[in-house]
């Protein structure tokens, strides 16, 4: 099985389309700012670093084994404005899981946008993918990301409590989860 989906991929406001090269300065913008960094695993990218980044990125359009992702650039339809990234990873074959994930530039946070790419991401994965069961992952002081996931239907299955080392110090994780048949449910 190939799943490359038909790009873009159009939601109400947004464009969920491959990473191009013409991209590099709001990628560049996305990844090397402290806020956006603040939770992830790496600080702030250089702009050597960010060119890395986007070659890894870039061939990351479509699924055909476990461990593939889809890795996006979210794009605002009315502006043309690279607004973030997003992911849709291939957890597990067998137990049919995956994981979502997204990235915005602080200007466009509080707006709806990462709870309109994350429903599309669920979308893709259950109804495109066939998959059972897709987590998301959040550092636990990252309070808006959990507020997304919560609003999407996803439900708190995890907090451990500093699990990982990272940026020099410990750190506590939320996962939450949703199954296929609570989002046909939510979906109905």
């Amino acid at each position: 099985m190939v799943f490359l989906p038909d790009y873009p991929i159009r939601t109400e406001r947004l464009d969920l389309r491959p990473l191009r090269e013409p991209d590099y300065e709001a990628f560049h913008a996305l990844y090397s700012d402290p806020e956006v960094a603040r939770y992830l695993y790496n600080e702030p990218r250089d702009r050597t670093a960010t060119s890395e980044l986007m070659t890894d990125r870039m061939p990351l359009v479509e699924i055909e084994y476990e461990g593939d992702r889809l890795s996006l650039t979210i794009e605002l339809r009315e502006t043309r404005a690279v607004i973030g990234q997003c992911t849709l990873l291939y957890k597990s074959l067998e137990h049919q899981q995956g994981e979502i994930g997204y990235l915005l530039r602080p200007k466009y946070w509080r707006q709806g946008f990462a709870t309109e790419v994350s429903r599309e991401l669920l979308r893709l994965g259950f109804d495109d993918l066939g998959l059972h069961r897709i987590i998301g992952r959040c550092d636990a002081r990252n309070t808006g990301s959990a507020a997304v996931l919560t609003k999407i239907g996803m439900r708190l299955e995890a907090h451990l409590v500093e699990n990982e080392f990272v940026k020099g110090e410990w750190v506590d994780e939320l996962v939450y989860a949703i199954l296929a048949a609570e989002w046909e449910k939510l979906t109905r």
